[in-house]
């Protein structure tokens, strides 16, 4: 008799979830089908089922749907959008056709909401920050289990009991730790898919302000005409970050999942520089990050007069703080806690309760 498949909702903001989605399906004992819109990532790779879905975002939406009448234990539930209703609809037959054991949800609270309709138990990823809004606690009441993709040491204070008890902390699901490799003492600067990327003023600013270090930056640049100098670099994309993260003396970087889960393998000094996102993801990261004494903590890009403070201060930090977060058999010790949740939920398939 065949296994029943888990279904796997992956978010489309920026490269984090795909790629924590992409690995942990790899992992998996059973078969896995990715649910979500992959018109702007590379799933290439992917080693697993994938059901491509039509893109839901609205121009300009800035994170409320502004509905006077949008139920309180929803995020996003905009009116007359027929990509939203073709997007849940694909879902549902998918559930309806595939009878999913499990769906883990990387995020979202309306597709774990409407997999719990559908009588599906979820895994709803919990992210980082102050997620203490009522539909976050609906989604994680409603979920079987929860799984954070962050240690335990960087919980938000703020996070209720109940739900730090229903909590699977996998810690940083990237690549366990990285071999260490003579540093040069350059400084790499990295941005992320899911932000608004660098400014090449800004860049060559602080690069001219230490300008005994050679700065690499990684990720996308807004280019001005700004004339860079000779010790600044900007490479772009880039498939593998290890040629440059590798002999780095000090990273700078934003507080997204793939940046500090790259920073922690690599046990690199770090400066985070938390962006913007909504519930404070970045921010309490990177607080928590900097009260471990694991990396500094700034929310904005620095003026250029204090880039050589901080790239001192930077340079004095331990590295094996942050390095001692990287656990080695995260994903592998994730991939078993899904596979016997899902092993579990088969063999006792509840029966349906009666009315």
């Amino acid at each position: 008799m065949s296994r029943r498949p888990v279904g796997y909702y992956v978010h489309h903001q920026g490269a984090g979830h795909w790629q924590r989605a992409a690995r942990l399906a790899a992992a998996l004992d059973r078969p896995v089908t990715l649910i979500g819109t992959f018109a702007e990532i590379d799933t290439s790779g992917a080693a697993v089922d994938l059901l491509d879905l039509p893109d839901d975002r609205i121009d300009g939406f800035d994170g409320l749907d502004g509905e006077a009448d949008r139920p309180r234990g929803l995020h996003y539930a905009p009116l007359g959008i027929d990509a939203i209703r073709d997007r849940m609809s694909r879902i549902a037959a998918w559930i309806a056709a595939a009878d999913p054991v499990l769906m883990v949800v990387d995020v979202s609270v309306e597709v774990a909401l409407l997999a719990r309709l559908l009588s599906v138990p979820t895994l709803v990823v919990r992210l980082a920050g102050e997620r203490t809004d009522m539909p976050h606690l609906e989604a994680f009441r409603g979920a079987a289990h929860l799984i954070a993709p962050f240690p335990a040491a960087l919980e938000a204070e703020s996070t209720p009991d109940w739900v730090r008890a229903k909590t699977f902390h996998a810690g940083f699901l990237g690549s366990g730790r990285l071999e260490p490799v003579a540093e040069d003492g350059s400084i790499l600067v990295v941005y992320g898919r899911g932000g608004a990327g660098g400014s090449a003023a800004e860049l060559a600013a602080a690069a001219r302000a230490v300008p005994d270090r050679v700065w690499h930056v990684l990720g996308p640049v807004r280019p001005d005409g700004t004339a860079l100098p000779p010790n600044l670099h900007l490479h772009g994309w880039v498939s593998d970050i290890g040629p440059y993260l590798g002999p780095a003396a000090l990273v700078v970087g934003g507080g997204g999942d793939g940046v500090v889960a790259a920073v922690a393998a690599g046990a690199k000094r770090f400066i985070c520089l938390a962006e913007p996102r909504h519930y404070d993801e970045q921010v309490v990261k990177a607080r928590r990050l900097e009260a471990l004494g694991a990396a500094l903590c700034r929310e904005g890009w620095p003026a250029a007069a204090d880039w050589p403070d901080l790239v001192r201060a930077g340079l004095a930090l331990d590295p094996a703080v942050i390095g001692a977060l990287a656990e080695p058999n995260a994903l592998s010790r994730t991939a078993a806690f899904v596979s016997e949740l899902a092993d579990r939920l088969e063999a006792r398939r509840e029966r349906p309760a009666s009315r």
